[in-house]
């Protein structure tokens, strides 16, 4: 299952940090385009490789794995690739184009939109020429995403992205809505604002989530945050 397949006017949904097989199979139902299987060594929600083949073993054939990675060396990726087939590679740390691309597969890049500023972003994203899209954190350089941090959606305004880009960082059921229309996104990715624990999905935020991103419905022109509402 390939992330980008279908119809470019569907908002993408990825549910990142995925741990449990029941949670992965509720996601199958739901029929989300990805979910998360965190490697990253100082995250909470990181499994070791054997969790990450039972809970990869739920996952149905339509749902796209995603394994999230920061800062490992080159022999471990490889390890874990050979036993799990992603189908991509999600970067976090301070890997350059040329590292993430030496795997064969296809990868997305989070870049970290804690206090930057809008001239800042073609220069961040001009960094990855062989990425198949983007991760528009909210989390600061440096630190590992799914803290629910969200940044000024208002950034997004006017740039010109050139491809496919999820936005994360402190979305939730009641908010996404309102991140569609602001930043109109390709995709959106999720961790703690579907949890009860980090790792642990709340079935109901679950559905919820998936519903809202599903029934939104957004101006073609995005609408900009008024300012006492940004983050």
């Amino acid at each position: 299952m390939s992330l980008f397949d279908g119809d470019d006017r569907r908002t993408r949904i990825k549910l990142c940090g995925m741990t449990r097989i029941e949670d992965v199979r509720l996601a199958g139902e739901l029929g989300v385009d990805a979910i998360g299987l965190v490697f990253a060594p100082r995250s909470p929600r990181r499994l070791d490789l054997a969790q990450a083949l039972m809970v990869r073993g739920a996952v149905p054939a339509s749902t796209a794995v995603v394994a999230l990675l920061m800062d490992q060396g080159h022999e471990e990726i490889a390890t874990m690739i050979a036993a799990l087939r992603p189908d991509l590679l999600q970067f976090h740390g301070d890997e350059d184009d040329a590292f993430c691309a030496a795997f064969g597969l296809p990868f997305l890049k989070a870049l970290p939109m804690r206090d930057i500023v809008a001239q800042e972003i073609p220069k961040q994203l001009a960094g990855y020429p062989s990425a198949s899209g983007l991760v528009l954190d909210g989390h600061a350089p440096g630190a590992m995403g799914g803290g629910g941090q969200r940044f000024d959606w208002n950034a997004l305004h006017g740039q010109t992205i050139g491809k496919p880009w999820l936005l994360a960082g402190g979305l939730n059921t009641g908010n996404v809505a309102q991140a569609l229309r602001v930043a109109q996104p390709w995709g959106v990715d999720v961790a703690s604002g579907i949890e009860s624990a980090p790792g642990v999905k709340d079935h109901a935020k679950m559905r919820a989530f998936v519903a809202a991103v599903r029934e939104a419905r957004f101006p073609l022109s995005p609408t900009p945050l008024p300012q006492g509402e940004r983050g």
